[in-house]
């Protein structure tokens, strides 16, 4: 029997060629399980951002899931609803210039989402409270819904986002080291 090492990235399966060396946080997130086009599993979401108004920043995505995203017959997952809108949250963070990740997360199931039926995906952003000396703070809340193309509410959520220090994400590799 042939022994073999196990290899030093556990998903060099799955690792698109474009990840060797030292790869951005963009081509990172290439493997995204809602938004990454290189995973093969993934939802693939495509979202629309609209950040004409810094007070009201929100992303839009129109989804159609199938037999894979079941939970209840004919309906998609309770816990793919909740990636759907956490995903459409975290889409929120990007246009506010931050790199952030969910802290806590609140979903209100409100009807049944059905498979392959167009839905629509909308978040906004709610606030980013400042600090005591009037500098941003790591705290970001967003909103997100799905609904039918009608409007009518399927699933909502509230989100609170926490902003990764840019010194750790340099000390990462992640972001070059400001001088």
């Amino acid at each position: 029997m042939r022994m073999t090492r196990p290899s030093p990235n556990p998903d060099a399966r799955h690792t698109p060629i474009s990840m060797d060396g030292n790869p951005t946080i963009d081509e990172r997130a290439n493997h995204c399980f809602g938004c990454g086009p290189a995973n093969p599993q993934g939802l693939h979401l495509t979202f629309t951002t609209d950040s004409s108004d810094p007070n009201a920043i929100t992303a839009t995505a129109h989804v159609r899931l199938d037999r894979m995203h079941e939970g209840p017959p004919g309906h998609i997952h309770g816990g793919i609803v909740a990636a759907l809108l956490d995903e459409a949250m975290s889409k929120l963070n990007r246009p506010l210039n931050v790199l952030a990740m969910t802290r806590h997360m609140e979903v209100d199931y409100l009807r049944p989402a059905p498979l392959y039926q167009p839905l629509v995906l909308i978040s906004r952003h709610l606030n980013r409270p400042h600090k005591a000396d009037g500098t941003p703070g790591r705290k970001l809340f967003h909103q997100a819904e799905l609904q039918h193309p009608d409007g009518t509410v399927l699933a909502r959520s509230k989100g609170l986002f926490i902003a990764i220090d840019e010194k750790l994400l340099a000390l990462a590799g992640l972001t070059q080291p400001e001088d």
